[in-house]
């Protein structure tokens, strides 16, 4: 199924708003929309609301032999799928040119970028190694999924601990949790994308747009940073042509977002390892709002009672008021009728009826039958 295009009234409303630096839902140009970050009750479960558009990555881990050109290094692999759930346009086994895009932008992000330590996730030296499998899937699509999906699967990856081992020889024991404290991943950085969006050739900018500002775009240019500046992917799509000013502008507006989100991501996490030390309760039910899930009891509300008589006798006298006098109506056929002055009122009677209700007395016909004879009555009018 194609997405469903904007019509003309539509672009042209968008536009309009984007040249008053105006927004649909309220933000000015470089904000982003509300971000929340949720840890699930396995390590390595991260889901993320970025407005209404969500994502949910889950982090997972195996012991496999290593490639022939690295043989100490781990494997990293992502995978991002897209779900009819998350959008109509989307299709299930399918390779879109999106699907495909996503999925290079976040290799370039987070393999190519050496934010893990790889040299780290080696068990034995060309025999086994560990690969961490990172699954990205879009529940929500309401634009900006580049960014989403960053944020989830590095939130994950910082999330995420792989089990233990013990090498003797040349066997490799694995433990549980319950045997041994699992490993966290040895993390350098993490970087973050951070996507502007261009519209009249350039003319204007908006950062993190919604679904519908994205149909519209001219261009795109998406920016992976760490928290210490250091570029770590860009990439830009659409027919635009960017100058050198304005990529250093968006390297600058990338700056500060992204360390806001780092930090957001750290607060997370601190919040989640509290709540596991301390044995309170966490996972995606304790992040989602209550009362939304059940409702079985609620607080007593008080209620003001001090003018309940004056606004009973109020409602009482406007009830007892007499009810405004209406002409009546005039009919001037059968089924139809007017209201006005000084006409006179009829209700498209038959004229004996209207001289029955006037006092005009008429005489009545006399109908006698003189035959009971199925086949033909006589009949003798007086």
């Amino acid at each position: 199924m194609r997405e469903t295009p904007l019509s003309n009234c539509e672009r042209l409303f968008l536009l309009k708003a984007i040249e008053s630096k105006k927004r649909l839902d309220g933000r000015q140009t470089y904000d982003y929309r509300s971000i929340k970050i949720s840890f699930g009750t396995d390590y390595g479960c991260c889901s993320v609301n970025l407005g209404k558009t969500r994502v949910l990555a889950q982090v997972s881990c195996e012991l496999v032999p290593p490639k022939d050109s690295r043989p100490t290094e781990g494997i990293i692999f992502l995978n991002l799928e897209l779900s009819p759930m998350a959008s109509p346009a989307f299709q299930t086994n399918r390779q879109s040119e999106l699907l495909v895009t996503l999925n290079r932008q976040l290799e370039r992000c987070l393999r190519n970028s050496r934010c893990i330590d790889t040299e780290s996730l080696c068990v034995v030296s060309g025999e086994k190694v560990w690969q961490i499998r990172v699954d990205v899937h879009v529940l929500n699509h309401d634009g900006n999924l580049m960014d989403a999906a960053s944020i989830a699967a590095i939130s994950a990856l910082c999330h995420f601990k792989r089990p233990d081992v013990a090498i003797q020889g040349r066997d490799v024991t694995v433990f549980g949790p319950a045997e041994r404290d699992p490993v966290p991943l040895s993390i350098y950085h993490m970087p973050v994308c951070v996507s502007f969006a261009f519209f009249q050739q350039g003319t204007y900018l908006l950062v993190d747009p919604c679904e519908k500002e994205e149909l519209i775009m001219d261009g795109l240019l998406v920016m992976a940073m760490n928290k210490h500046r250091e570029i770590c992917s860009i990439q830009s799509s659409g027919g635009i042509m960017l100058l050198k000013e304005q990529v250093l502008r968006c390297s600058k507006i990338a700056s500060v977002k992204v360390s806001e989100i780092t930090e957001l991501i750290n607060k997370a996490l601190e919040n989640d390892r509290q709540a596991r030390k301390e044995g309170g309760k966490f996972g995606f039910v304790e992040s989602m709002p209550k009362e939304r899930i059940t409702a079985l009891k609620r607080e007593e509300s008080l209620v003001e009672m001090t003018d309940v008589q004056e606004t009973a006798d109020q409602i009482i006298s406007k009830a007892a008021a007499g009810h405004e006098v209406v002409p009546s109506p005039v009919i001037v056929a059968t089924g139809t009728g007017q209201v006005g002055e000084g006409l006179q009122n009829t209700w498209g009677l038959d004229e004996e009826d209207e001289e029955e209700e006037s006092g005009t007395k008429v005489e009545k016909k006399r109908v006698e039958v003189i035959s009971d004879s199925e086949e033909e009555d006589v009949v003798i009018l007086d």
